[in-house]
């Protein structure tokens, strides 16, 4: 495996702030450098530099025979390690992992669906139509809220949802990514206390603590988030929080929140004064009519993001806030502060391309594709004795586990022996240290044969 340049830096700061924030005591042994290296799912070499550069700094001591240790009085971290940024940086090392293509890879925990599901929806075709909607426009940052015209298309889709919005409550975006940004600008300050589905959104993860924020992992079941946990924490007192969450097609979990819970989940959010933050980045692959939060709560607690990066194209990064009317505003200003505008010949290609009755078509491919492969995808890993956390009807990604691996990374690691690059659960966790035997399969991969040779290779190995 190779690791990333900035791989023993990433690791060197995670345990100077773990030695910080007292999860490792002044003169107290430090794991091995084998269970760190397995742990970390690198080479031992790696952690030999990490401990070498640890200790050039003064922060740990070797002792022959016995390991590494933390010094009486290790000295104060600088302050820059202090800052949200070094707090974040696991998030961004395992997303530039996440986001690598190497063809000679199997990118079995890609959170994409394959390519050739999106061929259909060909961008070069729709060109042509997108000037003759107005070229003089497109040399003008256009509206902060975002083209006109593909509001109104978004107003038609959300009543297909069931969610009744005017064009004034949506917020157009740079992708579900861009909207997650904004709402958390507006909202968290640092050393707020932020509510979030654990399992969970890993970039999500790392947006929240690049602001500073407190996460709490509200644990997630087969049939949505443990409203218990959820209660308590609305309990607390102090400033009510925002919960994030993912109603449907869950990432990782593939789970989809039960309409009981969806109702429990709002009168808690009534009962405490909480927001909702629902992110349906996989609405296109769910049927229009499934149970959504801002359905039941029409945008009132609710702020829906929605994306085209999933069903159409990631290069347009094309997404959506949909809220009450007097936070769209607010957010379009932020939006405005931050970016100016989003992509205007981005949003007037979309809408080129959902004034065609093309895209129905092809969102019913799609939602068909990945049924069949959702089901095949749950069948081969069952034959493989592997556990499902839950057997959905389409969903882009499995949530399972292998009974012979208590921790994924040591499996992760494995498979790139074979070529084939897992994502494994402890990415999705607040800490991504927490030892988790779960991984995300991505059902439109696991048919590729590789998988299955590595895996009988490993398994053997395991017997």
């Amino acid at each position: 495996m190779t690791i990333p340049q900035t791989l023993t830096h990433t690791l060197v700061q995670l345990i100077r702030r773990q030695i910080a924030e007292g999860a490792h005591a002044p003169g107290s042994r430090l794991p091995s450098i084998r269970e760190l290296a397995a742990r970390h799912g690198c080479a031992k070499n790696t952690i030999v530099n990490v401990f070498e550069e640890l200790t050039a700094q003064g922060v740990v001591e070797p002792r022959r025979g016995s390991g590494f240790f933390v010094c009486a009085t290790p000295p104060r971290p600088k302050e820059e390690e202090e800052g949200s940024l070094s707090r974040a940086m696991d998030v961004v090392w395992l997303m530039r992992e996440q986001l690598k293509h190497d063809p000679g890879h199997l990118r079995l925990g890609d959170g994409f669906p394959p390519v050739e599901w999106l061929h259909d929806v060909r961008l070069d075709k729709f060109h042509q139509k997108v000037v003759r909607t107005g070229m003089g426009a497109l040399f003008g940052y256009g509206s902060r809220f975002g083209y006109l015209p593909l509001r109104q298309h978004l107003v038609q889709k959300l009543a297909q949802h069931g969610i009744e919005a005017a064009t004034s409550q949506i917020v157009l975006t740079h992708g579900a990514n861009q909207a997650l940004d904004i709402v958390i600008r507006n909202f968290i300050r640092p050393g707020d206390r932020v509510l979030v589905d654990e399992p969970g959104y890993y970039m999500l993860y790392g947006k929240l603590k690049l602001s500073g924020a407190r996460i709490v992992g509200i644990p997630r079941h087969a049939d949505g988030p443990d409203i218990e946990a959820l209660e308590r924490e609305l309990k607390l007192p102090g400033k009510p929080p925002l919960f994030f969450t993912q109603s449907l097609a869950h990432n990782p979990t593939a789970s989809d929140t039960s309409p009981h819970k969806a109702h429990k989940i709002l009168q808690l959010a009534d009962r405490h004064d909480a927001l909702i933050v629902e992110n349906d980045a996989f609405a296109d692959f769910k049927p229009a009519t499934a149970p959504r939060i801002a359905t039941l709560d029409q945008l009132r607690r609710t702020l829906y993001i929605g994306s085209f990066s999933k069903s159409v194209s990631a290069a347009l990064r094309v997404g959506f806030i949909a809220c009450h009317r007097d936070l769209a505003s607010d957010l379009a200003d932020i939006k405005m502060l931050v970016h100016m505008s989003s992509s205007e010949y981005c949003e007037r290609t979309l809408d080129v391309i959902l004034s065609d009755g093309h895209f129905s078509r092809h969102t019913a491919r799609l939602r068909e594709r990945l049924a069949h492969a959702t089901e095949a995808a749950c069948h081969q890993l069952q034959q493989m004795g592997a556990e499902l956390f839950c057997a959905p009807q389409q969903s882009m990604y499995l949530w399972a586990r292998f009974p012979a691996f208590t921790d994924a990374r040591p499996l992760a690691q494995a498979l790139m022996a074979h070529h084939v690059v897992l994502a494994p659960g402890s990415i999705f966790h607040v800490d991504p240290e927490h030892s988790v035997p779960w991984s995300r399969f991505n059902v439109g991969q696991l048919s590729d044969p590789r998988f299955a040779a590595a895996m009988a290779a490993l398994l053997d190995q395991q017997a």
